[in-house]
């Protein structure tokens, strides 16, 4: 028994489980949110609006949720986890024929209030169901073919309705973040190998395909590709947004041009810079020594997280964490390596850094059921 368990055992449960909060982890938040505030009071030229103050908003309200939702046992959370899945993948139904379009992507709707994205709730359900999934599952069944199946058609329902919006970026990380719950449960390497194999097929099928009746992609998906191999060819169409983001980052140098000081996004050469682009203006005003920071921050929320996790001895508790680490890490990986021109462009935002409301939520509410499960972790 710890310390603090020890000198709590008094304490009312409610008082009790504040206590047991992952404090480090719900500072480190805050600090990745604050950042993001004061970009976007930069790139408003110094004001609190349209988009700081919002933000402030949506934060409080999702520090709000994810208290809540850390307050609750787990154990609901497992039971509630089919529930939470089979509801979000209705709402993509939904997007089908309720859906706003917005940008030539039909891909939210529209609750009066808000504009809900169901494919960013989708991203923490499927880590719910498969974590509860391999949680029920007898541990000497995992590798089984049939039991293997089961994740397999559960995480391709949700890609291929997303795919349907259209939403490759999206796909892939639900994709990702599926197989790594597959992986972290123990299911045998042969089969992660055949995916492999399997995805380079696919790449391979992919352009030869372009041009065909059976084209695999939309044209629009291909320029991203040929705009992330050579950028240069259309510097003034299709590559504009990478070549002005790559213009923004270089010019930061080490330190950077200074808080409000960056020529990329204060004359608006920068796209999406509130949203998408957002890293790059953060590196061009505060440079090499900003943008690293920032990463450490999200290094540090992914190294606590992945410490409750170990530390935690219910296996579902575990795998939702470990799951929810990586989903964030997915999230801010790709969005770094397509802002600098490592991947093509997929439109992933920023966590916790750019604009949006339903991604900001939902991964707040994520949050609170890693602070559930370490809350309520045996002892």
């Amino acid at each position: 028994m710890s310390y603090l368990e020890y000198n709590t055992k008094s304490v009312p449960v409610g008082l009790r489980k504040l206590l047991y909060l992952n404090w480090p982890l719900i500072l480190l938040l805050i600090a990745v949110a604050c950042a993001g505030f004061l970009m976007l009071y930069s790139v408003g030229g110094g004001s609190f609006t349209p988009w700081v103050e919002p933000q402030m908003k949506r934060f409080a309200l999702g520090l709000a949720v994810m208290i809540a939702v850390a307050m609750v046992p787990i154990w609901f959370w497992r039971n509630m986890s089919f529930v939470a899945f089979g509801g979000s993948v209705l709402l993509l139904v939904g997007v089908e024929f309720f859906g706003d379009v917005r940008m030539g992507a039909q891909r939210w709707i529209d609750l009066g209030f808000m504009r809900l994205q169901p494919s960013e709730l989708t991203k923490i359900t499927l880590v719910m169901f498969l974590a509860a999934y391999y949680d029920w599952l007898p541990f000497e069944r995992k590798s089984h073919p049939v039991w293997v199946m089961v994740p397999v058609v559960v995480i391709l329902v949700p890609v291929a309705l997303v795919l349907q919006q259209p939403d490759l970026g999206t796909a892939l990380l639900l994709l990702m973040g599926g197989g790594a719950i597959m992986f972290f449960a123990g299911v045998h390497w042969a089969y992660f190998a055949t995916v492999v194999a399997a995805g380079i097929s696919m790449i391979i099928a992919v352009f030869q395909s372009r041009g065909t009746g059976w084209q695999i992609l939309q044209e629009y998906q291909y320029s991203r590709i040929d705009t992330f191999l050579d950028p240069a060819n259309d510097p003034l169409g299709a590559g504009y947004n990478i070549t002005q983001a790559k213009i923004a980052l270089g010019s930061g140098g080490w330190t950077g041009r200074g808080f409000m000081q960056g020529t990329q996004s204060q004359l608006n050469f920068l796209p999406e810079k509130h949203t998408d682009f957002i890293f790059t203006t953060l590196a061009e005003e505060f440079g090499f020594v900003g943008a690293i920071t920032l990463l450490v921050l999200y290094m540090l929320i992914v190294v606590f997280c992945i410490a409750s996790a170990l530390s935690n001895k219910d296996r579902f508790g575990a795998l939702l964490t470990l799951g929810i680490a990586l989903t964030f890490f997915l999230f801010f990986a790709v969005n770094m390596a397509m802002v600098t021109g490592l991947t093509p462009v997929v439109g992933v935002p920023l966590p916790l850094v750019s604009y949006g409301g339903s991604a900001m939520l939902v991964l707040m509410g994520a949050f609170g059921l890693v602070q559930s499960a370490h809350v309520h972790r045996p002892r």
